[in-house]
């Protein structure tokens, strides 16, 4: 019994100096930050606003990649297939709770196959129609959609995103019918909205902010629980009288499962000194965006929840894809 115990216990004490000296090495090279949506988007702006200051604090440089696709589902699968070294990290969202249900096949496991780091920030999402539509609020919205029947359009940023969850539940408890128009992201959804191609979007209110502040897209209600703080004469859904959402986007970042923890303490405790700055949370005002910075476990208990949540949603919803 004591040789068997003796052997676990240099086994440990070999396992916390790998991963000691793991954390003394790194980094060694360039850290990678991969957004799996387009440039322009939330995800994109708050990984490259997190690179920014965390390239000097690392002294390595610190490089965005965008790979999106499939619902930000590729980008995530590039990243949980990386060496588990700190050098590769994925700007997820809240998104990712949701694909685990959505897609029949993923070729990972987003509660077990990465290693959180820190909840970056917590954007509102807004329900958005083009300045040039009549629809001065959520219900004059909803007499239109009910009146055009599988007529009107709705953007997201792809199957199994925030925003396609919301636009199902909305026709859910408005009794309406809107066609769901995946994109890849923020950018190009935005372009069609305002060139009329599609009628809304409940997209974060990050990318449709400049469009707001310009007066060229019109914000009905925000979905979250509470107003944006950033637009604070917006209602909410349940303000606006339609009420059973609650649904806001959160970004964080992640490193491969397997990830030496000193290596995820040392990301963490940089990265939340970034966040609790006053300049960074200055920029994240500005965006729209409320600056969050909590701890590897506190993140991996927020997973674990929200996609137990969004699981009974998808159920409910009959939303299955290959």
């Amino acid at each position: 019994m004591l040789k068997v115990f003796a052997r676990y216990f240099a086994a440990g004490l070999l396992s916390a100096g790998a991963s000691l000296a793991a954390a003394q090495g790194w980094p060694a090279k360039p850290v990678t930050i991969v957004v799996p949506f387009p440039p322009g988007g939330t995800t994109d702006v708050l990984a490259r606003a997190v690179a920014n200051k965390l390239s000097p604090a690392l002294g390595q440089p610190v490089v965005v990649e965008n790979k999106p696709g499939a619902g930000a589902t590729l980008g995530a699968a590039l990243v949980a297939k990386a060496p588990a070294d700190g050098h590769t990290l994925l700007m997820g969202a809240v998104h990712h709770t949701i694909a685990q249900s959505v897609f029949k096949k993923l070729s990972y496991n987003f509660e077990t196959d990465f290693a959180p780091i820190t909840t970056v920030a917590l954007v509102p999402n807004v329900l958005v129609v083009s300045a040039k539509t009549p629809y001065a609020s959520a219900q004059d919205l909803v007499a239109a959609a009910k009146g055009r029947a599988g007529k009107m359009f709705y953007g997201s940023n792809g199957n199994g995103t925030a925003q396609h969850m919301i636009g199902t539940q909305f026709q859910q408890i408005t009794g309406t019918q809107i066609t769901h128009v995946p994109y890849k992201g923020s950018a190009p959804l935005t372009t069609d909205l305002l060139g009329g191609q599609v009628d809304l979007s409940f997209d974060t209110v990050t990318p449709v902010l400049p469009f707001i502040k310009e007066g060229r897209l019109r914000p009905l209600a925000v979905t979250t629980a509470k107003r944006s703080s950033t637009l604070p004469d917006v209602p909410t859904l349940q303000e606006a009288g339609i009420p059973g959402i609650a649904i806001g986007t959160w970004f964080g970042l992640l490193a491969p499962a397997g990830t030496p923890r000193d290596v995820v303490t040392k990301l963490n405790n940089e990265i939340v000194k970034i966040i609790q700055s006053a300049d960074f949370k200055k920029q994240m005002f500005d965006i729209g965006a409320e600056p969050v910075g909590d701890k590897p476990e506190e993140m991996a208990r927020q997973i674990k929840e929200e996609s137990a949540k969004f699981a009974g949603l998808v159920k409910s919803a009959n939303i299955t894809l290959d």
